[in-house]
């Protein structure tokens, strides 16, 4: 079991989990993963990478961990620990995207819609099938499918517990892109370069307005946009993009991050 972190020159980060055979959650992934989030919390990149290793992105959680548990207070504990990952996620202030090769379920799922843009291959299916162990998934990802999809479209995809292909989740506005098999990774790292070399800080207070956003509608948004517009006249970025719009047209300015 790995999760493995590596930078490139351009600023952006990929973060790599393999737990073969079918990269089940485990209580270890789950540290794996924090302990790469903190790595990443001590040298932000400009944007990031997750993908997963294997002929499945994840195959669901270990559902032994879930027998291990005897009350529901310990299963609280669990759940609570185990809702910490997306979290994290979703509290970052740059570009994430996520990468679903294949067969993604459960957990990684729960993953996937903490991120900022989803990106799938043509062959890539997906599910929330916790109904098959008699639970509701546990890691946000019945609320983020619903605030991507839709109310009526959460329920069916969790009460279901059915797979859906790319195209169908790509149709409900839950997955972004959709790329065939061959064209897949360099579909993905053509986007994540394009991120990565973007104005970062304008990237963050977008995710900021969208958050605002859940928090509260259109309104809430509203009462911050105008702050957290004006707070990027402080970024380096802005000035020079400024500046190279009015000398040279749009579309020359080159971004620093900062």
């Amino acid at each position: 079991m790995t999760v493995t972190l590596t930078r490139d020159p351009g600023g952006a980060a990929t973060l790599t989990f393999a737990a073969p055979p079918v990269n089940l959650y485990s209580l270890e992934l789950h540290q794996a993963f924090e302990d790469a989030l903190d790595d990443l919390a001590s040298a932000p990149p400009r944007a990031l990478l997750i993908r997963a290793e294997g002929k499945v992105v994840s195959g669901g959680v270990d559902v032994s961990l879930f027998d291990a548990q005897t009350s529901a207070a310990e299963g609280k504990v669990l759940f609570d620990r185990m809702l910490e990952l997306p979290l994290r996620i979703a509290a970052l202030d740059y570009p994430v995207v996520f990468a679903a090769h294949a067969l993604c379920l459960t957990w990684a799922l729960e993953v996937a819609l903490a991120c900022d843009i989803i990106v799938a291959s043509d062959r890539a299916k997906f599910g929330l099938v916790e109904k098959v162990v008699g639970l509701t998934p546990t890691m946000g990802g019945t609320q983020r499918l619903a605030s991507r999809a839709g109310i009526g479209r959460a329920k069916e995809f969790v009460m279901t517990g059915d797979l859906y292909p790319a195209a169908t989740l790509e149709q409900w506005g839950v997955v972004n892109r959709v790329h065939p098999v061959d064209q897949f990774d360099d579909a993905v790292a053509a986007l994540l370069t394009s991120l990565a070399a973007g104005p970062t800080r304008a990237h963050a207070a977008t995710k900021d307005v969208l958050r605002a956003v859940e928090r509260g509608g259109v309104s809430a948004a509203d009462a911050e946009i105008t702050s957290l517009a004006a707070a990027l006249y402080d970024t380096e970025d802005m000035r020079n993009a400024i500046r190279s719009f009015l000398a040279d047209g749009p579309g020359n300015a080159t971004f620093a991050g900062r």
